[in-house]
């Protein structure tokens, strides 16, 4: 391959440093090929939601040799999840006896900085800026970073649920509803860090669900999910609004400092809907984490999901190398799959919450296209779906 001034190469050019894109870093690495992870920082400008960590992300950790970063200060642990769905009780789902441990609940800026450090150690370069224009020549792609041409055999789109470079090299990106997340952080309790339940708790109400947990900077993280229609309807958006939401609730009201009189600001809204990407490979390219599918956070389950398409993405571009022609085209089917049964395993935990008929319930309520089965209404709660 003949370089211009300004020009670089690299086998894999992944754009987007978050658990994804770091888990196929650290996978190609390992097979000897030489990767660029563009990373623009975002995660700089403010903090971030996606702070819970399942047990089952630990043995995928482990594999990438980064699960000593995160199993010590400042991230604590998360014994459980509790959960007020289809009934005023509060269940529990504890990992007291999980084999992999418990849970996580993290600084997610840290954690995200923590595993792109491994990844830049395991000889990954990094460039701070995003990846545009990507055009596909004979035999690699041309993309720019800043003011650099890169030529790269195989791109990694790992940008997150909008997917931008997996649509602009021809995929299509399907929402299937429009889920938002309005969330704030409040103080400390007044009593002890070390007294604090350290589970995760949802409570299911008309306009949707409340999540409340314990950060490890002693803070809580309070968030609402509901559909936008729902959120701009009822002004969710205004930090009085959202507050006197909160206020209406049981348990996750119970969890606030006892002083906490005022309403936070300003809010934190993001996208939260359940999406895929049609297809999430193709020639030269493939689709990692919320880019290939992004989960409803009822399933808690979004780092595991990234860690997990990431390092099975990153095997699919090894075997495509090697000359199996399918091996891009199977990971996209195996990811149409996850989807899919993850769209029924959502419609079985929402249909278990009869008490509400509101449109954010009702819209949950109906089985999946061609779904037939039945045995949607079986009681289950939110952890007993997704564990």
């Amino acid at each position: 391959m003949t370089l211009r001034p300004g020009e670089e190469t690299c086998d894999v050019l992944i754009a987007g440093g978050g658990p994804a894109g770091v888990a196929a870093a650290l996978t190609l690495l390992r097979q000897g090929a030489s990767v660029l992870i563009a990373e623009p920082g975002r995660a700089r400008r403010g903090w971030k939601l996606g702070e819970s960590l399942s047990p089952q992300a630990g043995p995928l950790l482990e594999g990438l040799g980064v699960l000593d970063r995160v199993t010590h200060a400042p991230h604590t642990p998360c014994f459980g999840n509790q959960s007020a769905w289809g009934g005023s009780t509060l269940t529990d789902t504890d990992f007291l006896r999980d084999p992999h441990g418990p849970g996580r609940h993290l600084d997610r800026t840290r954690f995200d900085s923590a595993l792109l450090d491994a990844a830049r150690e395991a000889g990954a370069r990094h460039r701070a800026c995003p990846a545009r224009a990507p055009r596909r020549l004979p035999g690699h792609w041309s993309i720019t970073l800043g003011g650099e041409t890169i030529r790269a055999r195989y791109l990694i789109d790992a940008t997150g649920a909008n997917a931008g470079l997996a649509r602009r090299v021809g995929a299509t990106l399907r929402r299937d509803d429009r889920l938002v997340a309005l969330a704030a952080r409040l103080p400390p309790p007044q009593r002890s860090c070390h007294s604090s339940p350290r589970a995760s708790l949802v409570e299911s109400v008309p306009l949707g669900w409340w999540y409340t947990a314990p950060l490890p900077s002693g803070a809580a993280l309070a968030m609402v999910m509901t559909d936008a229609d729902v959120a701009a309807g009822h002004s969710l958006h205004e930090p009085d609004v959202w507050w006197r939401e909160l206020m209406a609730t049981a348990h996750v009201r119970a969890r606030l400092h006892p002083r906490t009189t005022n309403p936070p600001a300003p809010l934190r809204i993001a996208r939260a809907s359940t999406s895929r990407t049609c297809p999430a490979a193709g020639p030269g390219w493939v689709a990692v984490g919320d880019a290939a599918t992004a989960c409803d956070p009822i399933a808690a389950r979004g780092i595991t999901t990234a860690l997990a398409t990431g390092l099975t993405a990153a095997e699919a571009v090894t075997a495509d190398a090697a000359g199996d022609a399918h091996a891009l085209s199977g990971y996209a089917e195996r990811i149409e799959a996850i989807h899919t049964e993850f769209v029924r395993a959502r419609a079985l935990c929402y249909s278990a919450e009869e008490r509400w008929h509101t449109s954010f319930w009702t819209r949950r309520r109906q089985p999946p296209p061609g779904d037939t089965r039945s045995d949607a209404s079986d009681g289950t709660a939110p952890g007993a779906v997704f564990g």
